[in-house]
């Protein structure tokens, strides 16, 4: 078989069903956490159930498993079809695969043991960050090795975000994860003290600016025009946009630590720095949003249009409400409460997932011969249903955490507390029964589209994609007119 004249959509297709099954099993986890804040006994008195063993393993299933399988399945079905060249090596990219399968089995079986670094986002311990290193050095090596024999002159926006990703991530992981072990299953962080906790929101939210944000703005630059039809609204400001987001996001990550040991100076450049961020980040989700200019009446019919568009309002909602948060007197009231939790799932569950959920549905089909999934309608059941549960989800957080907020400075004449901290719990109850609601509506979209995954693959045949013999200008036809 002459592989080199057609493009590796093999990995791309076990990325993709990765995606599905991985959004399922974490999703599940975080449905399950949920349920045990508004009834504590779902823990069933099992060290390994305990919300403190099964949150992280939520966080990193969600965002490592689900997202990450979405990233490297996306990535290298954009980078191929807009390089109109095969990926650098199979050999690596089938290793990024199953190492990252490795990597995300490691962490279901070593986090409910209770064995963890204690670091927001990577808990993970030394031999598996290792192995993180290991894939991660691979996909830049395909990722770039297929840039650099693209036929295509152009390198497409898209291409630039994912780029971004890769080397942001790579720095990211290994200097916040540099380690002592004492053990196999222990280590001591290379950093202390307010120096720990600086690296650590450095990383912490660069996770968010760059995991979940720059590389799923790859997925924005090429699956919207793709599926409107349309060229991206303005490439010059998808130009600027990428620069601008690039180098402001990187120095957000103070803001995290206001109110803390960390220097006034360090805590108020990270509020500057975030509230000049609602700049580019607006500036993308308008570009997105006009892509659709000439093409709104597809939004009747196009259910997966529905998810790529509606994913870029809550990526606009999340990026104006980071900023609102990380002002002093606004995280004064904000900070610790559930107020936050409503923030970060409005990226999650809304940005994040929706883009990623239209893209799989663009993308599967593609990779299985057909020329559409097995149920449309199902798709259109399953964007309803998922959006239901955000709102519901977003919309109890945002409320408890206001009101958590009030009542914890609150004071009497006196200067005592005028509630006590049980008392707050007890008002958060009913919004945690409704977040769980929630979160139950969207997990049951996921299965639905895991569903129609199965049945559009089971009934698929395997696809050789055969590259372009004149490697014209196929990215130059995503580009809008200067």
């Amino acid at each position: 078989m002459d592989t080199a004249n057609n493009y590796n959509y093999k990995v791309v297709k076990q990325f993709a069903i990765a995606t599905v099954v991985w959004g399922v099993v974490g999703m599940l986890v975080g449905v399950w956490i949920a349920a045990q804040l508004a009834w504590p006994a779902l823990n069933l008195d099992i060290p390994w159930l305990t919300y403190g063993r099964l949150r992280p393993l939520h966080t990193n299933a969600v965002i490592f498993a689900f997202g990450g399988c979405a990233l490297f399945a996306t990535s290298y079905y954009v980078v191929q079809r807009t390089s109109q060249a095969r990926l650098f090596s199979d050999a690596l990219a089938a290793f990024t695969f199953w190492g990252w399968q490795a990597v995300i089995v490691a962490a279901a079986i070593t986090l409910p043991m209770g064995l963890s670094s204690g670091k927001e986002y990577a808990e993970l311990e030394w031999p598996i960050d290792i192995l993180i290193a290991l894939v991660w050095v691979a996909y830049a090596f395909v990722f770039f090795g297929t840039i650099v024999k693209r036929k295509v002159s152009h390198i497409y926006v898209a291409n630039w975000f994912f780029g971004g990703f890769i080397l942001a991530v790579a720095l990211l992981h290994i200097v916040n994860s540099a380690a002592v072990p004492v053990s196999l299953t222990k280590s001591y962080s290379a950093y202390a003290g307010v120096q720990d906790a600086m690296i650590q929101w450095w990383y912490g939210h660069n996770a968010v600016g760059f995991f979940l944000t720059a590389g799923f703005l790859g997925m924005m630059y090429y699956f919207i025009p793709k599926q409107a039809e349309r060229p991206v609204f303005s490439y010059r400001l998808s130009i600027v946009h990428f620069w601008a987001l690039i180098f402001t996001y990187m120095w957000a990550g103070p803001h995290h630590l206001h109110y803390t040991a960390l220097p006034d100076w360090a805590q108020s450049l990270g509020m500057v720095f975030s509230l000049i961020l609602l700049a580019p980040s607006w500036g993308g989700m308008i570009n997105g949003i006009m892509t659709l200019s000439g093409a709104w009446h597809k939004l009747r019919t196009d259910p997966i249009l529905k998810f790529l568009v509606v994913s870029l309002s809550f990526y606009g909602m999340a990026t104006f409400e980071g900023p609102m948060m990380s002002i002093k007197t606004v995280n004064a009231l904000s900070h610790y409460t559930d107020w936050t939790v409503g923030h970060v799932h409005a990226g999650a569950l809304g940005w994040v997932g929706f883009i990623t959920m239209g893209s799989i549905y663009y993308l599967v089909p593609r990779l299985c011969g057909k020329q559409e999934m097995w149920s449309v309608r199902l798709i259109d059941t399953h964007f309803w249903v998922a959006t239901i549960g955000i709102v519901l989800y977003i919309a109890s957080m945002w409320i408890a955490g206001v009101m958590q907020g009030l009542m914890w400075r609150a004071v009497n004449a006196d200067g005592t507390l005028t509630y006590t901290f049980v008392e707050g719990v007890k008002a958060t109850y009913p919004y945690y029964v409704i977040r769980f609601g929630g979160g139950l509506l969207y997990l049951s979209g996921m299965v639905i589209m895991a569903v129609n995954v199965f049945l559009t693959v089971r009934d698929g045949t395997a696809v050789e994609a055969r590259i372009d013999a004149v490697p014209a200008r196929k990215a130059e036809e995503l580009k809008a007119a200067a």
